[in-house]
């Protein structure tokens, strides 16, 4: 299992834990999942995260 995997894992095991149920939930759900999966790729490797702060100057 990678580390964006567990990322996404965790992510989504917090927002259960803290938000129970609605649609606020859901979203909260979604974003914190994403950004587990988005951390857990950049320290894997799997992402360069620093490619979508520079934009397309460098």
């Amino acid at each position: 299992m990678t580390t964006s995997t567990l990322g996404l894992i965790a992510g989504l095991l917090l927002t259960i834990a803290i938000v129970a149920g609605g649609l606020v939930g859901f979203l909260l759900a979604l974003v914190l999942g994403a950004a587990g999966y988005l951390i857990g790729g950049h320290v894997d490797g799997e992402l360069d995260l620093g490619a979508l702060v520079r934009g397309r100057r460098g």
